[in-house]
């Protein structure tokens, strides 16, 4: 048996007799005890145990098992990872399964070995304790923007070290490369190595959309706008608010729109949609992918990774490179 002095273990006992038994027998966690539903909920909500061992026949009435699957619900309701032990009746096998699918760790028929109830205990700990260390470690893991991109080329590696090294700050990335060289793949790997993978990562082909309706879909428009405009429409770059927004082909944007993108580059502020002076804020950061041949007319990007082309990746298998 373990000795996690202090670690609080709920008993939820009707019966003095047996209640005190169960302190005694495990008087190397911190024993709350409880006669209850509502004291026993209490008690969840105060100290929060790991582990709770409870009897299925509680008042108002104990001879019935309906006050004990009701506590059952709402303890894996209020902390679903609770390992909860049912301590049941010599033949009340099936309130003993039902409470197993409703999910109860494990059960124990009266009476029974402290010793082996015990057991029971440490390993409910145990397991708690590995599944609190497993989500720590998953929500602390940053995916590598490898992770869609298949390479062994050097320089393409060399590329996404400084991608992982950048996805933590919310700097401006200007990607270049030529079209399949792997710049919509990497933009969503460093989305998935940032703060921001659990919002939006939204990507925006300016060579693919007229550029009469560009704007629109960039800053969006107000209701009555124009002919045709029945309700107030957010653009893209709203959407992805507090994501990622990734411009693909900037290249291709017309200069009358390079120069209203350029107040939401600078100050992240759009105000384009908003005439009226009420400019709204998008704290998101931004991939910008324009085509090869623009790069030497571009403002200098705080991280500029250039993109070998597939032809060049010589330490890449064939099927690897981009098409040519």
């Amino acid at each position: 048996m373990s000795t996690d002095r202090g670690r609080p273990l709920l008993i939820v006992e009707d019966d003095p007799a047996l209640q005190k038994q169960l302190r005694w027998s495990f008087d190397q966690f911190e024993a709350l005890t409880a006669s209850d539903r509502e004291s026993a909920l209490a008690q969840i909500h105060r100290h929060n145990p790991a582990v709770v061992t409870m009897d299925l026949g509680l008042p108002p009435d104990a001879d019935s098992v309906s006050e004990g699957f009701r506590l059952l619900e709402q303890i894996l309701a209020t902390a679903p990872d609770t390992k909860v032990i049912v301590l049941t009746g010599q033949n009340d096998r099936a309130n003993a399964l039902r409470a197993i699918a409703l999910g109860a760790y494990d059960f124990f028929a009266k009476p029974f070995e402290p010793e082996l109830l015990g057991l029971t205990i440490d390993r409910a700990f145990r397991l708690f304790d590995l599944q609190q260390e497993n989500r720590r470690l998953q929500e602390a893991h940053q995916p590598e923007a490898l992770a869609g991109l298949l390479t062994r080329d050097g320089e393409m590696l060399r590329i996404c070290r400084t991608i992982e090294k950048v996805a933590s700050s919310n700097a401006t990335v200007l990607l270049l490369g030529e079209s399949g060289t792997g710049k919509e793949v990497l933009a969503r790997g460093l989305h998935e190595a940032s703060p921001r993978r659990k919002e939006r990562f939204v990507a925006i082909n300016c060579a693919a959309i007229p550029d009469n309706l560009l704007e629109s879909e960039l800053f969006g428009y107000e209701k009555g706008a124009f002919t045709g405009a029945a309700k107030m429409m957010l653009g893209k770059i709203e959407t992805a608010d507090g994501g990622t927004l990734m411009l693909d082909e900037i290249g291709d944007l017309p200069m009358s729109l390079q120069a209203k993108l350029l107040r939401f580059l600078q100050e992240r502020v759009i105000d384009a949609r908003r005439p009226s002076g009420n400019p709204s804020r998008c704290p998101h950061r931004l991939r910008n992918a324009p085509g090869p041949e623009i790069a030497d007319q571009r403002r200098p990007f705080p991280r500029r990774p250039l993109l070998p082309p597939g032809r060049d990746r010589t330490d890449d298998p064939p099927f690897a490179r981009s098409p040519r």
